[in-house]
């Protein structure tokens, strides 16, 4: 064992314990930080125009701060882009992290000087609580990488902006910067396609013992890898490789294609990093659930999935979540979020600890006929269809079909298979079973002969990367959405012509 490696293994266990008191004590966390941010933000023009200085209890604050999302928080947001000081927090922001909007086009996130350590904190916290768990650590005396976003940053009204991966790229210890790959130069690459060449040029010949990056983005990294090389797989290339590590999406629909592009079921830690905070990381190899962050200056919020758009939904803190339910997760954060839905819905699978999977998007969702079918339903009835009926999926979608030219409406499903099933017919039927069998609204319409069961189109190989491109969004932290309400991403599909002849 090596210098290095000898000492991050002894920094894990210290690490660990001092981690341990507010795992074990995570109501206690969550006061005391919900108690800190009123106090902190009291002055602030958030705080004042919504009287924090009334706030005792989470009750109060339930009456003095509404949900938002980031279209209602926005006049906030432009007050500091504008320049304005003691806006949502303390002072100004050290970064704005740039991410893709929706109605409102580019959103800027803020990250304070009191949020910034906490992003960099949890990532290391995740790898020494891998090493910690598993023994592990001869990882960090070879080279790693991240496949990120370009670390060049703006400056508006003295505050840098840029995407938060880029951000983050300024904060790689100093022990680790002889092993990081690959070169700024080429983190700075924009094009996608482009910077991936380059990436799989100055790696192609070190030795890669940790890699990091969205499932969809390493696979196109590792199958460039293996054509450059004439290797078999990525092992044969990199024989030292030891961990991967994820994030943005559920690594799980992915692992099938990993293990057959790498050789080996290699150890993978998911994590669930958002520019809005450091949320959880997977904090064992054994499961594939993440521990809830409690003590990481975020306060958490959870409204139950099928009340979110009712009038007077549910608002609860961690005190009173329950197992294998679905909650619309809402944060406040010491970066100056309050009431802020970030979009995702997250399922919790354990209360002790607290640890949590990422259900889906509550904007991502399909029910155009009163179904609701999220994305771990969608994910869950493919994995389980995979098992009886083998074959390699790359990357899949579902939108609704509600006016078809015959017969009753449907899902389409939008799946590239890297290797199809032998039996497309029997996969097809496998998929809607499954599908009924996680969700009991579809399952009605499905037997009250209000839908046909689904249908699979098949898109050409890299067709959604073609797809992604055409949207201007291929790389870094962007993904397809795994389901819609509409048809847009399905006519362009069809527009782009990425929908094989039947």
């Amino acid at each position: 064992m090596g210098f290095k490696s000898e000492i991050a293994r002894i920094f894990a266990g210290i690490n660990s314990k001092s981690e341990e008191k507010w795992i074990k004590h995570p109501v206690e966390a969550q006061t005391k930080i919900f108690r800190e941010l009123i106090s902190t933000a009291k002055q602030t023009q958030f705080g004042k125009d919504h009287g924090f200085e009334k706030i005792q209890t989470y009750e109060d604050f339930k009456n003095q701060v509404p949900i938002r999302d980031y279209e209602a928080l926005k006049s906030y947001i432009d007050l500091i882009r504008n320049g304005k000081s003691d806006v949502l927090w303390k002072g100004k922001p050290l970064y704005l992290a740039k991410t893709s909007g929706t109605t409102s086009g580019s959103k800027y996130i803020p990250i304070s000087k009191d949020s910034m350590p906490y992003h960099i904190k949890s990532a290391r916290n995740a790898l020494l609580n891998y090493m910690r768990e598993t023994g592990k650590s001869a990882f960090v005396e070879g080279k790693m990488i991240f496949l990120q976003g370009s670390p060049e940053l703006e400056k508006e009204n003295g505050i840098n902006v840029g995407r938060l991966s880029g951000i983050v790229a300024h904060f790689v210890p100093k022990y680790l910067q002889k092993n990081r790959m690959p070169s700024w130069e080429t983190n700075c690459i924009e094009d996608w396609e482009t910077k991936v060449d380059k990436v799989v040029e100055e790696t192609l010949t070190e030795n890669m013992t940790l890699i990091s990056g969205i499932p969809p983005w390493l696979v196109m990294y590792f199958e460039k890898l293996i054509e450059k090389s004439g290797k078999k797989n990525i092992k044969e290339i990199f024989p030292n490789l030891q961990l991967l590590v994820t994030g943005g999406v559920n690594y799980n629909p992915y692992r099938e294609k990993m293990i057959e592009l790498i050789g080996e079921d290699l150890d993978v830690i998911q994590t669930y990093p958002a520019s809005e905070g450091f949320i959880g990381f997977q904090d064992s190899v054994k499961a594939n659930d993440l521990l809830l962050l409690l003590n990481h200056g975020i306060f958490y919020e959870f409204i139950p999935a099928d009340e979110f758009f009712d009038e007077n939904p549910s608002r609860i803190s961690i005190r009173d979540v329950e197992l294998d339910k679905d909650y619309v997760l809402i944060l406040n954060t010491n970066a100056g979020l309050w009431g802020y839905n970030i979009g995702d819905t997250v399922r919790f699978t354990s209360l002790s600890p607290y640890r949590i999977v990422v259900s889906g998007r509550i904007k991502h969702y399909t029910s155009a006929f009163g179904e609701h079918v999220i994305a771990h339903e969608v994910e869950q009835a493919m994995q389980k269809t995979l098992k009886k009926y083998p074959a390699k999926v790359s990357e899949f979608t579902v939108a609704p079909e509600v006016n078809p030219v015959e017969g009753l409406p449907y899902h389409e499903w939008f799946v590239e298979f890297a290797e199809e099933p032998e039996n497309f017919e029997l996969f097809r039927q496998e998929l809607d079973k499954n599908l009924r069998s996680f969700n009991s609204y579809y399952d009605d319409l499905i037997s009250g002969n209000i839908l046909q069961q689904l249908k699979i189109s098949k898109i050409k190989k890299e067709g959604f990367n073609q797809f992604m491109k055409s949207q201007g969004k291929l790389g870094g932290q962007n993904k397809v959405p795994r389901l819609s309400n509409d048809r847009k991403i399905a006519d362009e599909f069809y527009k782009l012509n990425l929908v094989e002849a039947e």
